[in-house]
């Protein structure tokens, strides 16, 4: 059904994605699909990376330690951008084409009013692209 997942990651944030990084890895198991990270950055140094090829390597070495086996290598993608907040959707509307992922599996937020003026990003991904989009909600009950 799925050939390949597409699962954006934020490295300064792993423990809200928790979650959705365990229901990319059993999809990838359960399809036999391949998994592909993709990571936004941008030029200027931060408490994850200094630079953008850092920040690369270090999410490549993530992929390689939490894809489950499924028969396929994960891949890594970094795009750079000067303001990763604002470019957000556009770049991961433009990584589903460059990556031909068919399911984006992404953390996502409880609704709340202020999704009236920034939609949330799951949202403007699913119509803007052909891919599946599934949305998986944190467990905020630990929270």
């Amino acid at each position: 059904m799925f050939n390949k997942i597409m699962v954006p990651v934020d490295l300064a944030h792993l423990g809200a994605l928790e979650k959705a990084l365990t229901v990319a890895a059993d999809l990838s198991r359960h399809y036999g699909a391949a998994l592909c990270y993709i990571g936004v950055t941008t030029s200027q140094p931060s408490a994850v990376a200094r630079t953008p090829e850092e920040y690369e390597v270090k999410l490549r070495a993530f992929a390689h330690e939490h894809a489950p086996d499924s028969g396929h290598e994960p891949t890594a993608r970094v795009y750079n951008s000067h303001d990763p907040v604002a470019d957000l959707d556009d770049i991961l509307v433009r990584a589903i084409d460059d990556v031909g992922a068919d399911l984006v599996v992404m953390a996502t937020h409880l609704p709340t009013h202020l999704d009236a003026i920034m939609p949330p990003n799951g949202a403007k991904i699913a119509k803007h692209t052909r891919a599946s989009v599934l949305l998986v909600r944190n467990d905020f009950s630990a929270e």
